[in-house]
């Protein structure tokens, strides 16, 4: 698919990935659960334990930016991420459950790994320049030895 204005106008405006991108607190949403969800490789969690994951989140950063800064609830917030026009969290009740579990949904996963691959691929690209220096060193070795059986390799 050939990205054009329009197609990108419209992702822009209905995409749940970007629509995190975007968010004022994409940085807390997306830290929060790629913590939460990602890293642990968890699938569900219990409204309770997320509340209190994001409660222990939100002090923490009220004590540096002020209370002002995030100034709802935890409950507040993952309503909201869970709405369908938000679409980061799915909110559902399990069989033989009274209390809401929450889920990630596709987009999230997508904009959390993109977010993730800003940090690791000049990482990537610096092990590979890091790799080509050890390699020319190898063959200026290789190549500056005068015995044959030295120039094999094995050194």
């Amino acid at each position: 698919m050939t990205l054009d204005f329009a197609i990108l106008s419209s992702l822009r405006k209905n995409h749940p990935a970007w629509r995190l991108l975007m968010a004022d607190h994409g940085p807390l949403i997306a830290a929060f659960l790629q913590r939460v969800f990602i890293v642990p490789n968890v699938r569900v969690v219990a409204q309770e334990d997320l509340v209190a994951g994001l409660e222990d989140e939100l002090f923490h950063l009220r004590e540096a930016d002020g209370p002002e800064s995030f100034p709802r609830s935890a409950a507040e917030y993952l309503a909201d991420w869970a709405q369908d026009e938000k679409g980061w969290l799915r909110k559902f009740y399990p069989p033989a459950s009274d209390e809401a579990h929450f889920d990630l949904t596709p987009a999230t996963e997508k904009a959390i790994g993109w977010l993730e691959s800003l940090t690791t691929r000049s990482f990537v690209g610096t092990e590979s320049r890091l790799m080509t220096v050890f390699d020319l060193l190898r063959q200026m070795i290789e190549g500056a030895e005068t015995d044959g059986k030295t120039r094999s390799g094995d050194f």
